[in-house]
């Protein structure tokens, strides 16, 4: 299976540091939210325009994030996404942040689609679901069949 990424230029700004002069831990999450964002626009997604049609929204449902090395202020970062797996409701990507191709965080992110009113899981949009199968060959996870 052909998995693609895509990335997300970011540069480290004086907001984004702690009193120690490095990344605030918590600023990894917002580049990757931002990256993500800017993955599903490239896919054809503008995610305003495709959360009002389809009255859905993605949610974080679970992050595991490794710290491994610290980002500094000036610093251009390089935030990654790559599609891992999906099922109806949920998509799992896997997010990087880099430095000169150096890993500083890595992710893996489990979102859940959720209808935009309730809050309740929802499936993804089909139009949706095609393009991650068609950009990243990730598709939706056989059903088994009951005997």
């Amino acid at each position: 299976m052909t998995r693609t990424h895509f990335t997300f230029p970011i540069r480290v700004y004086y907001e984004d540091t702690d009193a120690a002069g490095v990344v605030y831990y918590a600023n990894y999450l917002r580049y990757m939210e931002r990256a993500r964002t800017e993955w599903l626009e490239s896919l054809g997604f503008p995610l305003a325009a495709f959360e009002r049609e389809h009255r859905v929204a993605f949610a974080v449902h679970h992050a595991e994030i490794d710290f491994l090395r610290p980002a500094r202020l000036s610093d251009l970062l390089d935030v990654s996404v790559e599609a891992r797996e999906r099922g109806a409701c949920r998509l799992v990507v896997a997010q990087q942040v880099s430095r000169d191709g150096v890993a500083l965080v890595q992710a893996t992110i489990a979102l859940a689609c959720v209808d935009a009113i309730r809050f309740r899981p929802a499936r993804i949009p089909a139009r949706l679901a095609r393009a991650l199968c068609d950009a990243t060959g990730v598709s939706r996870p056989a059903m088994a069949m009951n005997p």
